[in-house]
């Protein structure tokens, strides 16, 4: 089976260079401004602002999510889409992914969560994020979809529009492969309306207990629920436990699963450098069709096994009939933006950010930027979701932070008291730390703190925090 590769927008099939059916707009009533439509998108229940505990189960509910897509006519019925799922690694995962394909000459349609600055960040063609003006039409339509089901199955939500208008916007602009991120678990997940080629399965960790389940044979559970019938599914490495629920799962649906280091070949290793940045080296699959000695593109050994991911998902696309050479995704590889795993957004004094927010997340973190990354004295500017871990992180902040400094996001209304932060971190035994009551004083503080030259300041602890701090310094460059 072979692939036309085709640009975005341009609607020819590979038969013969036909017009391919786009999906229905169904415009009706388009927004005035873009203002207009991001004002409407945050007037929806958004689930990422809430706490927890504060979730009904009206939520989760995909009987609105099929309406929703039928109303607007079903557009990922023609799509061919990569779905994936895990606890960790998803969103790098679908970065790296994307580099490897468009490298290779696909046009790709991306769909991930959480946004850093702007919500079309989660919505991308080609690694670009769309127009606002393709954006605000879309959006129209599925206002004007969810209109026609909210009698019989309620209002639709902030994800569950973002995700339909992503389906609807990658139809209507016939790209080539999607790959799908799910926003919370999986088996509810209103991304879990579609049928897949492939299904890959991230790093499975306790979090989201109070939704998923407190066990993590649960949450595995819940993020099995992806596995359609049939299917073609992947994983990174697990532990056992967490095998056995995906092996369970693959079972009763059909499905074949490869995990990485168990029935397929995965190994990794780290390597120093001293004519470079030392980086992870991974091998995947066998020696006539997998890929040998790939150096990982996004820094620290946690990354390894998201990468071994990516190629095994290559290898499969491969067998399907996809054209990807090795030099092309290894070339695409290479190109891959951090965006805030580990991303780098200011030289001096050197700033780095990242969205870690788990004991676990944050821990690897630590480890990586002191594995990967040269300086004297590392600063942190640290903020939290009040309902995160957050003694877990604390403890992981302590096994390489010289100095923290506390603060919250502005835009996140679960954020935690730097105040708070503060007091918890003196009980645990820390003397350099101070608090902050914004990102730009934070990261004022450090700066002040840090030898420009020797020094690193590292923003972590939610998306929120890495977010408003990218943009705090993209806009002070915008100004320069």
């Amino acid at each position: 089976m072979g692939y036309h590769r085709r640009m975005a927008g341009v609607s020819e099939s590979d038969n013969g260079g036909k017009p391919r059916k786009r999906a229905s707009s169904r415009a009706s009533g388009l927004f005035v401004n873009h203002d207009a439509a991001i004002e409407f998108l945050n007037s929806t229940i958004n689930i990422e602002r809430v706490r927890p505990d504060k979730v009904t189960t009206e939520v989760w509910k995909l009987d609105r999510m099929r309406a929703l897509m039928g109303a607007l006519g079903n557009p990922q019925n023609g799509l061919q889409i990569i779905h994936i799922a895990g606890s960790k690694g998803k969103g790098s995962t679908c970065n790296m992914l994307d580099g490897a394909l468009q490298g290779c000459g696909y046009t790709t349609g991306v769909f991930t969560s959480p946004h850093l600055i702007n919500v079309r960040e989660r919505i991308r063609i080609g690694g670009v994020p769309i127009t606002e003006s393709l954006f605000d039409e879309a959006l129209a339509s599925c206002r004007s979809a969810a209109a026609t089901v909210e009698k019989e199955h309620g209002k639709a939500t902030y994800f569950e529009l973002l995700t339909a208008l992503a389906l609807l916007v990658f139809a209507q602009q016939a790209v080539d492969l999607v790959v799908l991120e799910t926003g919370l678990g999986g088996r509810l997940d209103c991304t879990n309306i579609i049928e897949p080629c492939v299904v890959a399965l991230t790093s499975i960790q306790l979090e989201h207990t109070q939704i998923l389940g407190d066990t993590i044979e649960k949450i595995a559970a819940e993020k099995a629920g992806i596995i359609k019938r049939g299917s073609y599914c992947l994983s990174v490495p697990q532990e056992a436990e967490v095998v056995e629920v995906f092996r369970a799962k693959a079972d009763e649906m059909g499905a074949s699963l490869h995990v990485l280091g168990d029935n397929m070949i995965y190994t990794e290793r780290f390597q120093s450098s001293t004519r470079g940045t030392p980086s992870a080296i991974i091998c995947v699959g066998d020696e006539d069709r997998g890929f040998e000695h790939v150096s990982v593109p996004l820094i620290g050994m946690h990354q390894a096994p998201n990468c071994g991911l990516v190629l095994a998902i290559i290898m499969r696309l491969r067998e399907i009939g996809y054209g990807l050479p090795e030099r092309e995704v290894l070339a695409g590889l290479t190109q891959v933006h951090a965006n805030a795993r580990l991303e780098q957004v200011l030289e001096r004094p050197r700033i780095f950010v990242d969205g870690a927010h788990t004991p676990e997340s944050v821990r690897c973190v630590m480890h990586a930027t002191a594995a990967h990354l040269d300086y004297d004295s590392l600063i942190v500017v640290f903020g939290c979701a009040a309902d995160k871990d957050i003694d877990g992180m604390l403890d992981a902040l302590s096994i390489g932070a010289d100095k923290i400094v506390f603060t919250r996001a502005s835009n996140n209304p679960r954020a935690a008291d730097p105040e708070e932060l503060l007091t918890r971190s003196i009980a645990k035994g820390s003397r350099m730390s101070e608090s902050a009551p914004s990102v730009r004083d934070a990261i004022n503080i450090a700066a002040t703190a840090c030898d420009d030259t020797q020094d690193l300041i590292l923003v972590l602890g939610s998306f929120y925090i890495a977010g408003e701090a990218k943009a705090l310094i993209e806009s002070r460059a915008a100004r320069r």
